[in-house]
C-alpha cells in the first residue's frame, strides 16, 4: 500500500445502520477486538419516558453547584472510546467508527461532562426523527454519568423527542425512571416517534430542579 494512503477503516454499512434502529434492532461486536457483530433486540424493551426522568437529591446538588462543563458532540469519538474502556466490551474498532460516521452525518451526539478541560463522564446515542436510542455511558468521577444523562433529558425535551429507548432495562436504569415494556408497545411507540422532526441540540436548556 502506498504510504501516503491510509486504509479506510471497516464501518457498517450507513444505511443498514438507520434501517436496524428505525425497525427496532441495533448492532454489538462480539469482542472489542472484533470485526465480527450481530444484531439484537429485545423481548421486552427499556425506555425511559422523557416527561418521568428524574434524579437523586445529590446529583440535583451537584448539578445546582455547578462545578463542571457541559459540551455536546465536542469529542465524539473519546466518548466512545471511554465507553469501551472497560474490561467486556461489545464496542469495538468497527462499532467506534460506524458510530462516528453517524455523528458526522448528525445521527449520533454525545453529551459531554468536563472538569479542568478534562473528559469525566458522558453518553452516546443515536437521533433519528423523535427517537433517541441511548447507547453507552461511562464515568471518571462519582455521578459525572447521571449527570449526563439529566442533561440529556433536557435536550430531548426541548428539542420534541418522544421516545428515548434504552434497548434493556436495568436495575441501575430504573433510578432514572426506565420501565419495561412489551415489543409490540416498543413498536407502536418508534413507528410514531420517526415521524417526529425533533433536533438533538438546544444550547443552555432550561434546568428543571
Amino acid at each position: 500500500m502506498d504510504e501516503g494512503r491510509r486504509e479506510r477503516p471497516k464501518i457498517i454499512p450507513i444505511d443498514r445502520l438507520l434501517e436496524g434502529y428505525m425497525t427496532g434492532i441495533f448492532p454489538m461486536s462480539r469482542s472489542r477486538h472484533s470485526d465480527e457483530y450481530d444484531w439484537y433486540t429485545a423481548k421486552r424493551r427499556g425506555i425511559i419516558p422523557i416527561d418521568e426522568f428524574h434524579i437523586s437529591k445529590n446529583v440535583r446538588r451537584l448539578i445546582r453547584q455547578g462545578q463542571f462543563d457541559v459540551r455536546y458532540n465536542f469529542h465524539f469519538r473519546d466518548v466512545m472510546q471511554a465507553c469501551a474502556d472497560r474490561s467486556s466490551t461489545w464496542i469495538s474498532d468497527i462499532i467506534i467508527e460506524s458510530y462516528v460516521r453517524l455523528h458526522e452525518l448528525d445521527f449520533a451526539h454525545s453529551v459531554e461532562i468536563w472538569k479542568n478541560d478534562n473528559l469525566v463522564g458522558g453518553l452516546y446515542g443515536v437521533a433519528i426523527g423523535g427517537a433517541f436510542f441511548g447507547e453507552s455511558m461511562f464515568h471518571y468521577e462519582t455521578d459525572m454519568d447521571k449527570i449526563a444523562l439529566y442533561f440529556c433529558q433536557q435536550q430531548l425535551k426541548k428539542g420534541g423527542f418522544k421516545l428515548w429507548d434504552t434497548q434493556f432495562y436495568t436495575d441501575h436504569l430504573s433510578q432514572f425512571g426506565c420501565v419495561e415494556i412489551s415489543q409490540e408497545d416498543y413498536k407502536k411507540r418508534l413507528h410514531a416517534a420517526l415521524k417526529v422532526k425533533a433536533h438533538f441540540i438546544h444550547p443552555d436548556p432550561d434546568q428543571e430542579l
